[in-house]
Order: C-alpha cells, then sequence, then structure tokens
C-alpha cells in the first residue's frame, strides 16, 4: 500500500466511519472522497449534511492537505491509472469487477466519483489500478448517498423475474440486482446509462426477462433504440428480435476475440438526443498480434488434459454436441469467447504449438485479448486474473460506446 494513501486513511478513519455502508470498507468512503476533492465531484453521503469544509481542514490540521493539485500528486504517486482532471462528464461504475468499463469511458473523457464491486479480489486488482478500493454490496448502498452523475455504467448478472411482474414498475425487480441500477437510476436520473450483459440476455425466460428490464426503464422515463411502444406491447419474441441490434462484437472492434455482449443504452426521454450505436470499425484482427514471444512452459497443458479435451470433442461430436475444445494459430482471425472458468482447463481457447501440446493464453494474453493496455497491474495469482479478465468486457468496444454517449449528450445539451 502506499504509504502516503494510509495517512490519509488515518486521519480520516474516525468520520468515515460513519458513512460507511454495511458490506463496504470505510476505506472505500475515504478514497471516494478524496478523489471527489481531486475532481471537484460530490461526496459520498453529502445528502446527510457531510461537512466537505470539515473534511479538508482534518486534512489541514494533520499537514495533508494544501492544494487539490499537489492531493493529486500524492495520491497518485504510485499509480498508471489516473483519472481525468478535466472532464466533461462524470459516471458511476456499478458491478465494476477490474475496471474494464472504467476504462473505457475514462478515454472518452469522463471521471467515476462512485464504484461498487462485491468480490474481494476484484476489489484488490481495482484499487491497484485506480487508487479507489470499490464500495461493496450494492444492495446495502442507498441510492441517496451516491453522488449525482451524468452516466450509470453497470455489467450485471442474468436473473429472472416473477411473472407476476410488469404491474408494479421497479417493485417488479426486487430481489434481482437489476433493482438496485433501477433505483439508483430512479432517484438520481442521470442522462444515459449503459447496461452490459450476456447475449442470452435476450432470449433468457423466452424473453421475458428483458421485456421486464426495459418496461421497468421506460417506465422510469428512460428510452432506448427500441420503439417504446413495442417494449410496451409487443411481445418478447419481437422484442428479442428488434434487440438483436444492441449485440456487439469484440471482434468488430480490432481485438481477435468472438466476444458477443449486449449493451443497452439507455437516455432520459426528456431531453434532445439522438444516439447510434458506433460503427464496426473494420480493423483487420489477427491472434498472432496479441501473444507473448516467449510464454512460460507452465502454461502448455499436460499430455493428460490434452487427451481428455480430445476424447471429450470426440464424444460430443458423437452426441451431437459439437464442442470440446477451441483451438488456434497465431494467423487465426479471432477465439472463442474467454469465460471466467478459463483457469479450469483452458478448453475454449488454446493455441496451437509446433511439436508440443497446444498451451492456455498467459494472463498477460487474456488482459490484451479484452483490449486492456498494457501498464493494467494484473493480479499475481493466475486462477484470480483469468476470472477478472473472463468476467471483464472488451474495453475497445466499451470506448467506442462511450464516444457516442459523449456526441450524443454533447450535441443534445447543445440542442436543448
Amino acid at each position: 500500500m502506499n504509504l502516503i494513501v494510509k495517512q490519509y486513511e488515518d486521519a480520516l478513519s474516525k468520520l468515515a466511519n460513519d458513512y460507511t455502508p454495511p458490506g463496504s470498507d470505510v476505506k472505500s468512503v475515504i478514497h471516494q472522497w478524496l478523489h471527489a476533492i481531486i475532481t471537484g465531484s460530490d461526496f459520498f453521503g453529502s445528502n446527510r449534511g457531510l461537512d466537505k469544509d470539515k473534511i479538508i481542514d482534518c486534512l489541514r490540521s494533520e499537514k495533508l492537505y494544501s492544494s487539490n493539485q499537489k492531493l493529486r500528486n500524492l495520491i497518485f504517486s504510485d499509480i498508471i491509472t489516473k483519472s481525468n482532471d478535466k472532464t466533461s462528464f462524470r459516471f458511476i461504475d456499478l458491478f465494476a469487477g477490474i475496471g474494464g468499463m472504467r476504462l473505457g469511458f475514462e478515454a472518452a473523457g469522463g471521471v467515476c466519483v462512485f464504484t461498487s464491486e462485491f468480490e474481494k479480489n476484484a476489489q484488490s486488482t481495482y484499487h491497484e489500478n485506480f487508487g479507489e478500493y470499490p464500495f461493496g454490496d450494492i444492495t446495502k448502498i442507498s441510492e441517496k448517498d451516491i453522488p449525482d452523475h451524468n452516466v450509470l455504467i453497470a455489467g450485471f448478472p442474468c436473473q429472472p423475474f416473477s411473472h407476476a411482474g410488469l404491474k408494479l414498475g421497479v417493485d417488479d425487480t426486487r430481489g434481482t440486482l437489476f433493482y438496485d441500477i433501477a433505483r439508483i437510476l430512479k432517484e438520481k436520473q442521470p442522462e444515459f446509462a449503459l447496461l452490459e450483459n450476456v447475449k442470452g440476455l435476450i432470449s433468457h425466460d423466452k424473453g421475458y426477462t428483458l421485456k421486464v428490464i426495459l418496461n421497468t426503464l421506460v417506465d422510469m422515463g428512460y428510452q432506448c433504440i427500441l420503439d417504446e411502444e413495442l417494449i410496451r406491447t409487443g411481445s418478447p419474441e419481437k422484442i428479442k428480435k428488434e434487440a438483436s441490434r444492441m449485440i456487439l462484437k469484440a471482434r468488430d472492434f480490432g481485438v481477435p476475440q468472438n466476444r458477443q455482449r449486449v449493451y443497452i443504452v439507455l437516455w432520459r426521454k426528456d431531453l434532445n438526443i439522438s444516439f447510434n450505436y458506433p460503427e464496426v470499425t473494420g480493423i483487420k484482427t489477427r491472434v498472432g498480434d496479441i501473444l507473448e514471444k516467449k510464454p512460460h512452459s507452465k502454461y502448455t497443458i499436460s499430455d493428460r488434459l490434452w487427451t481428455g479435451h480430445q476424447n471429450r470433442k470426440s464424444n460430443n461430436k458423437i452426441n451431437g454436441k459439437g464442442f470440446g475444445y477451441g483451438l488456434v494459430t497465431s494467423e487465426s482471425e479471432y477465439t472463442n469467447t474467454i469465460s471466467a472458468r478459463y483457469y479450469k482447463d483452458g478448453s475454449e481457447i488454446l493455441l496451437s504449438q509446433k511439436d508440443k501440446n497446444p498451451r492456455k493464453l498467459t494472463p498477460r494474453e487474456a488482459a490484451r485479448l479484452q483490449g486492456f493496455p498494457e501498464e493494467f497491474i494484473i493480479n499475481k495469482s493466475d486462477v484470480q486474473a483469468y476470472k477478472q479478465f473472463g468476467n471483464s468486457v472488451s474495453i475497445p468496444v466499451v470506448s467506442a460506446i462511450a464516444k457516442e454517449i459523449v456526441e450524443s449528450f454533447m450535441g443534445g445539451r447543445n440542442a436543448k
């Protein structure tokens, strides 16, 4: 840990303790406050009469504050990924993982004013890269405490809803993690939101899950590229078909991975905004472009595992299942989708090697496959690294969407 940051944590811990929600660490509040001072953002808990001057006075009394710029230099002294000094918009990062969505929106000029992630190993990786320890259990955080923002971004688990839904609005989604997104949107009313999910969300529960999600969002005053009348009265099958336009592929945005995800972009109906999904880049992709020159031999799979993969593929073919492993070469255009289970056996992406068994991707190659920058600090555990990159997003796709949101937002704001 940065010893300087530890001094700030010690100085503010007593005050921050009163504002720390259950399921979160007190340092999450402190880090948010420090970043809020640096970026001129709202403080977590400001709605409860938090005196910002009292925080700065507390730091001054410990000789820990003289100016925002000096505070920034101290806090970010050993952090590679730094928040923007000047920004055109503010966003919050929910179900943040290791910060892939954040990187995409920071690249578009945004500053993150609040972040939440439940999993401890992901929190540590996030902290190491961004200098902020994420808040924990979002279900225990009051939406009123969250700072104001222009964009809400979230990748959230796909969960079923009760079939008694479409009657109570936001309350239809209680018991799911989407409910926590909905209650924050309802309270804070940001101009935009980006919700990312697996491709299967569209067909989940025969399209009913997506219909409830979109209907809830429309009820709260948001719109997306689907017509409101279709969302309210259309069949799940018709909604499912139209929503396929929200699916974007990583390989269409310059990274050699056939990752397909649903990106639901929302904007408030009262704004004079027109949004278009980003056009594909047309950049040719090649697996060899993300490979390390001298990968460690430990990533070559064993004879036993390789035999198991081959036998499984043969049996699956006989049974009509069709998958056992995905084998690519450096000249392949793209790989299969890397998943959080990649650490188990690497079956979805194996790299062919001359006169040797295939090998798994290295953690750095997994990072590159998702578009993470070279300076991104990877978790020291290979198992955790694979889980984290498998759970993350394709940063070039998110960056492209963020750019379109910024252009739509600024254009719409200027047109009003």
